[in-house]
């Protein structure tokens, strides 16, 4: 501990690049399985949605019906928010797009999360 300043300058500049290549070596042997466990899952929740597809696209309408009613009835003294609008329209565009057109937006984010 009582080296000379210049022994550790000169050891300093390979110490933090090694310290932190072990510790991301460390940390992926916690953290690669967990990830491999949500693949997993989301694998397994996957094949589940798939048959109830037709029932959470009802749903996904009846949902947007609501909401138009809600956004949309005449109101006494409250203007409507244009976000709350600019939300719900772009909320209708992304429903009709996995309704109509769901493998190319399966691609299109499948191929956003590459790395």
């Amino acid at each position: 501990m009582n080296e000379p300043r210049a022994q550790q300058k000169r050891r300093s500049p390979y110490l933090a690049p090694l310290v932190a290549i072990v510790s991301v070596i460390a940390s992926l042997g916690c953290c690669l399985p967990v990830a491999f466990l949500a693949a997993l899952g989301a694998a397994g929740a996957s094949a589940i949605f798939a048959g109830l597809r037709p029932w959470l696209l009802v749903l996904s309408a009846i949902m947007l019906v609501i909401g138009f009613v809600q956004l949309y009835r005449p109101r006494k003294c409250e203007r409507r928010s244009s976000a709350a609008s600019a939300l719900f329209w772009v909320a209708v565009a992304l429903f009709l797009a996995l309704l109509f057109f769901p493998q190319q937006v399966a691609s299109l984010v499948a191929g956003h999360l590459r790395l």
